[in-house]
C-alpha cells in the first residue's frame, strides 16, 4: 500500500505558502495601515466637527453680547438666548444723511448752534420735511431682523445643541463677578470633546482630552469665562 503522506505535506505546504501566508501579509498590511491612519482620520474629523462647534459658539457668543447690551447682564440658559432672538428688539444706530456732504453738514452744525438742545427725534422731523441733514439716531429693531439676516440657513434652535452630540445641550453659565471693586458680568459656552467627537476613536479622543488637561487647557471647545474676564474671548482664538 502507497504512502501517500510526503504528498500530503508538500499541498499543506503549497497552501500555506501560496494561500494562508498572502493572506496574513495582506491583513497585517491592511492592520499597518489602518494604525496609521486611524491619527490622519481623527485629525480630520475632529477638524471638521470643530469648524461647527466653533461657529455655533460664535453665534452663542453674538447673541450674549446684544442681550446683554440690552439687559445689563448675560442670559443664563439658552432657552432665553433663543427667545431674546425671536421676540427681542435691540438698538441701531441708523446714518441719516452723509458726512461728506458738506452743504448737509453745514445746516446740521447751524441747527445745532441755534439750538443746543435739539433732539434727533426733531431733527428726523426736520429731514423728513426736505432740510438737508447729517445726524445719527437710534431705533429698536426685532433682533431676527438684524443679526443673521446675511445666513439664510440659519437655525436659532440649533445653538441649544452640541453638533454631532447626538442632542445633548450646550454647556453654558453666566454670573455677575466683582472684579477690582466693579461688578462685571461674564458668561461661558462649553463642548467638551467626550461630546463634540462622540463616535470617533474612542482612546485617540481620551488621548486629546488628557494632552489638553495637562497642559491646563480646557478639553473641548469654550467661549468666554465665568472665573475671570477675558473679553469672550473663544479658546481657539
Amino acid at each position: 500500500m502507497r504512502d501517500f503522506r510526503p504528498t500530503k505535506m508538500k499541498v499543506f505546504i503549497k497552501i500555506l505558502t501560496f494561500v494562508i501566508l498572502p493572506i496574513v501579509i495582506v491583513l497585517l498590511v491592511c492592520l499597518n495601515i489602518q494604525s496609521v491612519m486611524a491619527p490622519v482620520n481623527f485629525n480630520k474629523y475632529k477638524d471638521q466637527r470643530e469648524a461647527v462647534g466653533v461657529q455655533r459658539l460664535k453665534d452663542i457668543r453674538t447673541l450674549q453680547v446684544a442681550f446683554k447690551g440690552e439687559t445689563g447682564h448675560y442670559a443664563s440658559t439658552l432657552d432665553s438666548l433663543v427667545d431674546f432672538y425671536n421676540n427681542g428688539k435691540i438698538k441701531i444706530e441708523m446714518r441719516i444723511g452723509s458726512a461728506d456732504d458738506s452743504v448737509a453738514v453745514a445746516n446740521t452744525a447751524r441747527i445745532k448752534k441755534r439750538n443746543p438742545r435739539i433732539t434727533p427725534a426733531q431733527m428726523y422731523e426736520m429731514y423728513q420735511k426736505g432740510e438737508n441733514l447729517v445726524f445719527s439716531i437710534e431705533t429698536k429693531l426685532p433682533v431676527k431682523d438684524t443679526l443673521f439676516n446675511n445666513r439664510p440657513n440659519f437655525v436659532v434652535d440649533s445653538l441649544k445643541y452640541i453638533p454631532f452630540s447626538g442632542g445633548e445641550p450646550v454647556q453654558m453659565q453666566s454670573t455677575i463677578k466683582t472684579v477690582s471693586g466693579v461688578k462685571v458680568p461674564l458668561f461661558e459656552a462649553c463642548m467638551p470633546y467626550k461630546l463634540l467627537l462622540k463616535g470617533l476613536n474612542n482612546q485617540l479622543r481620551i488621548n486629546l482630552d488628557f494632552s489638553r488637561t495637562d497642559t491646563g487647557r480646557y478639553p473641548g471647545l469654550k467661549v468666554g469665562s465665568i472665573d475671570q474676564p477675558n473679553n469672550n474671548a473663544g479658546n481657539w482664538e
